[in-house]
């Protein structure tokens, strides 16, 4: 997909309905689903984190930042993500936390940015956070610049490779709740994406293959 079609889209992209949650469970194992139905996720009193879906322009073509991160003692160790982080007092609502943290992860300045339109919140029980993902949009190539405590590698992708049905796979992994189960996951140019990203990623997918329809 060109940018220049991607930003024609923009205005139904604003006016389309997002899928919802069913479409985050097409990229959730059978167990995380089962925990997901039985909590009582507000009695957690869940912190808040925000992401954006940033697209740009990278010869012509709509590309899709991801994020590896860095390998440490947590619980999302070495996993691909989207840019983004924690809500902090000063953000006035989860846009500016999604526009804050995306320029401090990849250096994309938060003027450069513009926010499209909001998606469905994602649960993720290991860390008890309520996630916020937004679609985004920037007109020119990014000059990425990655905070190295927080990202190990910035990951590109043609959009059109997560549209693609035979970029989705599973893959026998381990996870915080359970030991080589399989996972269904997003292989983009080699990075395994899985969890709680390949929920939001899958809304992401439904919703644009609704637009270009």
């Amino acid at each position: 997909m060109t940018f220049d079609t991607f930003n024609n889209l923009i205005p139904k992209i604003m006016k389309m309905s997002v899928p919802g949650e069913s479409s985050h469970f097409h990229m959730a194992p059978e167990l995380r689903m089962r925990e997901l139905h039985q909590l009582k996720i507000e009695e957690q009193n869940p912190k808040k984190a925000a992401v954006l879906m940033l697209f740009y322009p990278k010869n012509e073509i709509t590309h899709l930042v991801l994020i590896l991160r860095p390998t440490y003692e947590g619980v999302h160790s070495g996993q691909v993500a989207l840019p983004g982080g924690r809500v902090e007092d000063t953000d006035p609502d989860f846009e500016h936390t999604a526009l804050r943290e995306t320029w401090e992860e990849v250096g994309v300045p938060m003027e450069a940015m513009r926010v499209i339109k909001p998606m469905t919140k994602v649960y993720i029980p290991p860390s008890n956070f309520w996630v916020y993902p937004y679609i985004g949009s920037t007109m020119k190539t990014p000059q990425f610049i990655p905070q190295e405590d927080e990202v190990a590698q910035v990951i590109e992708i043609p959009i059109a490779k997560l549209l693609d049905d035979a970029n989705v796979t599973s893959q026998k992994l381990s996870t915080s709740y359970a030991q080589n189960i399989k996972v269904p996951v997003f292989n983009l140019d080699g990075y395994v994406v899985w969890g709680a990203t390949a929920m939001m990623l899958s809304e992401l997918k439904v919703f644009l293959k609704g637009v270009l329809e």
